[in-house]
């Protein structure tokens, strides 16, 4: 929503995990909320801070708004609910509407949206980290194909 918790920590952890098999050349990652409530801002202290634990460094991130030039800028626009699912739908162009999909589509579990840890304790960003690494690493897995 306000690319604070969820998204920058899914762009981060992505992004170091392709840097690790020698892929980040190969693609670009980037993250963007539904909303503008945060722009400009660095992520949730909460959410940098679980992630360097793992060693993600998200520290360099600042929040932005989806704009229409994502949609075709990116073959993939993935959304970590589907409320922001759906907003993005709305705002998507027609002929781009096949890139959508939600990110934990890549984790193969039985979850399939990121809960939004903001106004819980430390667990729930433990748990996003969780969801996160996994769907990350089956999405890079479909990349590399």
């Amino acid at each position: 929503m306000g690319n604070i918790c969820r998204s920058p920590t899914a762009e981060g952890v992505t992004r170091t995990l392709a840097e690790r098999r020698g892929l980040i050349e190969s693609f670009e990652f980037d993250s963007a909320g539904t909303h503008g409530y945060h722009i400009g801002n660095p992520p949730d202290e909460r959410t940098r801070k679980a992630a360097k634990q793992r060693g993600f460094d998200l520290s360099n991130l600042r929040a932005r708004q989806v704009n229409e030039f994502d949609f075709v800028r990116f073959d993939h626009v993935l959304a970590m609910d589907r409320d922001n699912l759906r907003l993005l739908q709305q705002a998507c162009p027609e002929a781009h509407r096949g890139k959508l999909r939600l990110f934990l589509e890549f984790a193969g579990g039985e979850e399939d949206e990121v809960p939004d840890p903001y106004y819980g304790g430390p667990e729930g960003f433990e748990h996003v980290l969780d969801l996160v690494e996994t769907a990350a690493e089956g999405l890079l897995k479909q990349l590399a194909k």
